[in-house]
């Protein structure tokens, strides 16, 4: 009998992730530390890469590749909310909800709808009006496509996208 291996494809997710009653907390420094840990702590024993990401002071949006052996992101979005929440409250000594109990997900079905994605994201913070130009905002993957020249540098500035390709 044959020796068959199944072949495992990887699955790419759009996300977006909101604050509690919008509270504008998630750019502070204090929240990206526990954030960062969160995420990472995660990913020790529940894969997952990060292909792009967005912080905003009320949400958060990013793009991750999983197996499709293993798509189970609520699973890694509650450990990352857990966490965050557990790190969070030591820090802060505020006991309130941090997260919205649900979250948006999309499933990438292919190149276009990853790019859209992608700009989505990259643009959403010249969207809220927080910045001028995507290479304005600190805390997005923008800056390492622009890096390896996925992006110009006058990418996004004065564009508009549609609202419907994410949804917040």
């Amino acid at each position: 009998m044959p020796n068959y291996r199944r072949h495992y494809l990887a699955y790419k997710w759009f996300f977006t992730v909101v604050t509690a009653k919008r509270r504008r907390f998630l750019t502070a420094e204090v929240s990206r530390e526990c954030l960062r840990w969160a995420i990472k702590e995660c990913q020790k024993d529940n894969f997952f890469e990060i292909d792009a990401w967005v912080l905003l002071p009320d949400h958060m949006h990013c793009i991750w590749t999983m197996l499709e052996s293993d798509t189970n992101f609520s699973k890694r979005w509650s450990i990352i909310k857990r966490f965050f929440t557990q790190r969070f409250r030591q820090a802060e000594r505020i006991a309130e909800p941090y997260w919205q109990p649900r979250f948006w997900e999309h499933w990438i079905r292919d190149d276009r709808d990853y790019e859209n994605h992608m700009n989505y994201i990259h643009y959403n913070p010249v969207k809220h009006g927080l910045v001028e130009s995507p290479r304005d905002w600190e805390w997005s993957s923008f800056h390492r496509y622009l890096k390896v020249g996925v992006y110009m540098e006058d990418w996004g500035a004065g564009l508009r996208f549609p609202d419907d390709v994410g949804n917040e």
